[in-house]
């Protein structure tokens, strides 16, 4: 039994949703609270499985109360949002807070949609009573380049040749737990750092904030991926959440594309999408690393970018929130490494120095 405690201070949302989810026999709703502060008062007497959590409340929002829980008592908690570019926004701090999912809820029709998507809503609460919540300490300067090449301090950066060839691409697959994990790997890159294709598995509205904040956060460019965009060193690019996203090679130079169509293994964008077409396209001149995720979503494209010469890894077990994706990853053989999430910006940048094997440098096969 997966006991669900709802706080939102909405009293609508809060009737319908215990409503909807005390129909279902594997979950129990064993409290409400208008506010985090009645919350946490009456969580104490009843610690529950998983939080559902509206962001804008009274006294205390939504983003400020799950920090704190992170830091006392990590649980898994979804974030019941509106689909708002604000609201994009402000759930996007409640993910890198560490809430491991996004219900969506209409601002129009309210009680009918939420009606409607009850079967989305507890499909994510059943996947949350299964993850590890993790607080990451995210470093506060990007990872140390190796000495052989590292330029003088006093040296800027080097601009980026907009015609240089591309020489190497980074493939990026994750979802539960994405968001706090890409945060803590792309903070940390340089701006040599070899082009990066990201998937997240995110709602169309979600993923073009969740580009801006991460943009706003690191030393390399990161944005949603537009139709035709180029892979270079030092951007990363987001696939937008509803369209899938594919690289492809013209020349010296990669690109990728966005296109619609249907979802693969439930999901658009799909890891599987766009992996393959590294495979296809990238092949030895790339590196696949599958994350934390629910799922099995990247797997088999991780495995396909293996047998086409790529190096492939997979995050460990211990800084996964959900294991699932490189879990079904190993299981597969599609992975040449398992590295803890900690290793993976020193990777990608020993990775951009002239393709390097991921397995040297002290990481274990």
């Amino acid at each position: 039994m997966i006991k669900v405690f709802i706080v939102d201070d909405s009293a609508l949302v809060r009737q319908v949703l215990t409503s909807c989810l005390d129909n279902h026999p594997g979950i129990r709703v064993i409290g409400q609270a208008a506010d985090p502060l009645f919350a946490l008062e009456k969580m104490r007497h009843d610690w529950p499985d998983v939080l559902v959590l509206d962001v804008e409340m009274p006294r205390m929002d939504g983003i400020t109360f799950l920090r704190k829980i992170m830091a006392e008592r990590p649980t898994p908690a979804i974030i019941c949002s509106t689909l708002t570019e604000s609201g994009a926004a402000i759930t996007l701090d409640a993910l890198s807070a560490g809430a491991v999912g996004v219900f969506t809820k209409a601002k129009l029709g309210l009680k009918e949609s939420l009606h409607q998507m009850s079967g989305e809503l507890i499909k994510q609460i059943e996947q949350a009573a299964r993850a590890h919540p993790q607080t990451f300490t995210r470093a506060a300067t990007p990872a140390p380049a190796p000495a052989a090449s590292a330029a003088p301090a006093h040296q800027a950066a080097p601009a980026v040749d907009v015609f240089a060839t591309t020489d190497q691409v980074v493939a990026l697959g994750t979802s539960t737990g994405g968001t706090q994990a890409l945060e803590f790997v792309l903070r940390q890159l340089q701006r040599d750092c070899p082009g990066i294709v990201i998937v997240q598995h995110m709602p169309e509205k979600f993923t073009a904030a969740f580009s801006q904040r991460l943009d706003s956060l690191c030393q390399i460019e990161v944005r949603e991926a537009c139709h035709m965009d180029r892979v270079r060193s030092g951007l990363a690019l987001v696939a937008p959440g509803g369209k899938h996203m594919q690289l492809k090679r013209s020349g010296a130079q990669y690109f990728v594309e966005v296109l619609d169509g249907p979802p693969v293994n439930r999901h658009k964008p799909s890891v599987d999408v766009l992996f393959r077409s590294v495979a296809k396209h990238a092949g030895q001149n790339a590196m696949g690393m599958i994350m934390t995720g629910m799922g099995d979503d990247g797997a088999r494209g991780l495995l396909s970018m293996r047998e086409a010469g790529a190096r492939t890894v997979a995050q460990d077990e211990a800084s996964c929130v959900v294991f699932g994706m490189p879990k079904e990853a190993l299981r597969m053989g599609a992975a040449e490494v398992v590295e803890p999430l900690s290793a993976f910006p020193r990777l990608i940048q020993l990775y951009g120095r002239q393709g390097a094997d991921p397995r040297r440098g002290g990481m274990p096969r």
